[in-house]
């Protein structure tokens, strides 16, 4: 079962599309999650990038909410960033295994 390598190369450029559409895509979805009875609400996009943390005034010093909710979107932030850095370089690791088979 030989594939034609022009129906190959079509079918990728439609993958390619479809990869491009969602990626254009991830950052408009998005979704909270809470705990402590939402006393603690952090929400990501599709890119898994925190856009808000937000902190009940009861479980800290009102002073220190702002700077706590900038150092949890940064650290999440972070490491949002090296795991995906890690699976991208997993996923060149296989993509070389194939070409070279």
């Amino acid at each position: 079962m030989d594939m034609n390598p022009f129906e190959l190369l079509k079918n990728m450029k439609g993958i390619q599309e479809n990869m491009k559409r969602m990626q254009d895509l991830l950052p408009t979805i998005t979704a909270t999650g809470s705990a402590g009875a939402g006393m603690v609400e952090v929400t990501l996009n599709g890119k898994f990038i925190v856009t808000d943390v937000h902190i009940e005034k009861e479980l800290v010093d009102p002073q220190d909410i702002q700077t706590l909710q900038v150092l949890i979107t940064s650290a999440f932030n972070d490491a949002s960033a090296k795991i995906q850095q890690k699976i991208q370089s997993e996923g060149l690791k296989y993509a070389s295994s194939f070409t070279q088979a």
